[in-house]
């Protein structure tokens, strides 16, 4: 299968001569649940950063539809970002717009910056807007609610619709079910295995819950100390890897 994103010899230094993460490098399918798993502090969530470019890279490359996403800045950078859609810990939503206004804040690479503020959005985008609510799981009728008027898991929906309203060619989920009871989280991984199979979309979630792992993502990735330990498929993560990649048996 042809790979959506190729990741080389990636590293990643908050300070010189300390690596948060040491030559990584990977390839992610155009279809399909990648989860990444490991300790805290292990640098899964530096690897989506660094992704997006949220976070700079200290050396590597990070190749993506033909550039290297490492090397962009300014409004190169900013095309490029619009085919990788984001969903957030804590969602990142704003709270004072209504749920579809979020969900539209996904097309604002897309137009016009008088017709953002104005939140004039051509009408095949509101119409997409609404069918994504949908396909998330709210109600029309949760259209015009604000956004700080959600419990966690409708924001989360929220979050993902917003993602997917991007067009994107990749999404990048950070520890999405971290701030969710468990019911919940088991929800939101179905909800995005669900839509990365239909729409065809490659997500990378970064996500503790080795159970939900394994349960909804078709490969794993695990990592500590910054370094990839095992890459395959779920039903091969045995019991050892788990003990390597977490560096005891307390948690098994």
């Amino acid at each position: 299968m042809t790979a959506v994103l190729s990741i080389r010899h990636l590293r990643k230094e908050y300070r010189p001569g300390q690596p948060v993460l040491k030559d990584i490098t990977l390839d992610i399918d155009a279809r399909g649940v990648t989860a990444i798993i490991g300790p805290s502090g292990t640098g899964k969530s530096t690897l989506i950063r660094c992704i997006n470019r949220l976070v700079d890279p200290t050396a590597g490359e990070i190749l993506f539809e033909g550039q290297d996403l490492a090397k962009l800045s300014g409004q190169t950078l900013r095309m490029a970002r619009r085919r990788i859609g984001m969903v957030f810990q804590e969602y990142n939503l704003v709270e004072r717009l209504s749920v579809i206004e979020n969900v539209l804040s996904g097309r604002l690479g897309y137009v016009p910056a008088w017709r953002a503020l104005l939140r004039r959005f051509p009408a095949e985008d509101v119409a997409r807007a609404f069918d994504l609510i949908d396909a998330v799981g709210l109600s029309q009728d949760f259209a015009t609610r604000r956004a700080d008027a959600l419990s966690g898991g409708q924001r989360q929906r929220v979050g993902i619709a917003r993602a997917i309203m991007q067009n994107p060619a990749l999404v990048l989920a950070d520890e999405p079910t971290s701030s969710l009871d468990p019911k919940t989280s088991v929800e939101i991984m179905g909800l995005m295995a669900d839509l990365s199979e239909k729409r065809g979309v490659p997500i990378i979630i970064n996500i503790h819950n080795v159970d939900l792992a394994r349960r909804y993502a078709g490969r794993i990735i695990g990592m500590t100390g910054g370094e990839v330990v095992y890459d395959g498929a779920p039903e091969g993560l045995t019991d050892a890897h788990l003990k390597h990649i977490y560096g005891g048996e307390d948690f098994l």
